[in-house]
C-alpha cells in the first residue's frame, strides 16, 4: 500500500542507480511503497547488499547506452543515488534523461566539513593528495577504495593502510602495505584502535561526506592526525535531495520542480 502522502501513480517505472546506504534505503522506501523500481549497480563490489527491488548489474554503454535503456524499459523517473565521486555515471545520467525527457533527482549526501580540532587539507584530485603527502617515512591510511591505488605507488617509501570491501584480485602495488577487508558503518572506537595500531600518521580520503565513513575522521581529530581531503568532482546541475522522504515527494507528483530549481 503506498502512503496517501506519497502516492505514485502505476504508470512510473522509476531507474535507482545505487551503490550507497543512501540507494539501499531508497531501495527499501520504494519496495515499501510498491512502487515499480529497478535496482542498477555498477558491479566493482564482488558481494553487493541484497536489494528489495530487481536489480541489474554492470555498465550501461555510456549515454546512448542508458537512453536506450530508459527507452527500452519504459523508464519515467531516475534517482541517481551513486556514489559522490561516480561522477561519470552520475554525468552520463544528467546527460541521457534531458536527451530522453526523463525527470532526475540525486540523492546526494551532504560533504564532510572541517570543525574544531580537524587539522584536513583539501586537495582537487588524486594527484594533488599524493603531492601532498611526504616522499618517505610516512605511515599512510589510504581511505580511497581500490581505484587510483597504482598513482600512491609513486611514493613507495612510505607504509599504506587500506580498507577494501572485497580482497584485493592481485599483489598490491606497495613494497610496505596492509590491505583490512571490511564494509561500513565503521564506529569511531573502532577507527581510533585501526589508526593506533597502525601507527598512522596521515590519512587520505575522499569527501565522500554521510555517516558510514566518518569515524576516521573523528579518530583523526582525536589523534591530531593530519587528513588530506580530496573534494568532489563536478556534475552538471541537477535537482537534489537530501532525504528519501524528499525522493519520495518529488516522485509523488513534484516534477516540474526539476527546471526551476537545479543544483540545491
Amino acid at each position: 500500500m503506498i502512503d496517501s502522502q506519497h502516492s505514485v501513480s502505476d504508470t512510473r517505472r522509476v531507474l535507482l542507480l545505487g551503490g550507497t546506504s543512501e540507494a539501499s534505503a531508497m531501495a527499501r522506501a520504494l519496495a515499501g511503497a510498491g512502487v515499480d523500481a529497478v535496482f542498477s549497480y555498477a558491479g566493482r563490489t564482488a558481494a553487493p547488499v541484497a536489494q528489495p527491488l530487481p536489480t541489474r548489474v554492470g555498465g550501461f554503454g555510456g549515454v546512448e547506452g542508458l537512453g536506450a535503456y530508459l527507452r527500452d524499459e519504459g523508464i519515467t523517473h531516475v534517482i541517481d543515488a551513486t556514489h559522490p565521486f561516480a561522477a561519470q555515471m552520475s554525468r552520463h545520467a544528467v546527460a541521457a534523461c534531458a536527451e530522453m525527457g526523463v525527470p532526475l533527482v540525486g540523492f546526494e549526501r551532504e560533504s564532510w566539513r572541517a570543525g574544531p580540532g580537524d587539522d584536513w587539507h583539501g586537495v582537487p584530485d588524486m594527484e594533488s593528495a599524493l603531492a601532498a603527502l611526504p616522499d618517505r617515512g610516512a605511515r599512510v591510511f589510504l581511505a580511497i577504495g581500490k581505484q587510483n591505488l597504482d598513482l600512491f605507488a609513486g611514493k613507495p617509501d612510505n607504509f599504506y593502510l587500506l580498507r577494501l570491501v572485497d580482497a584485493p584480485s592481485a599483489a598490491l602495488p606497495f613494497p610496505d602495505a596492509v590491505a583490512v577487508i571490511d564494509r561500513g558503518p565503521f564506529s569511531e572506537a573502532g577507527d581510533l584502535a585501526l589508526l593506533r595500531d597502525h601507527a598512522i600518521t596521515h590519512i587520505v580520503a575522499k569527501n565522500a561526506g554521510g555517516t558510514g565513513a566518518a569515524a576516521k575522521l573523528a579518530a583523526a581529530r582525536q589523534l591530531g592526525l593530519p587528513v588530506i581531503l580530496i573534494e568532489r568532482p563536478l556534475v552538471p546541475a541537477r535537482r537534489i535531495a537530501r532525504t528519501v522522504e524528499q525522493v519520495m515527494e518529488w516522485l509523488a507528483g513534484h516534477p516540474a520542480a526539476l527546471s526551476a530549481d537545479l543544483g540545491v
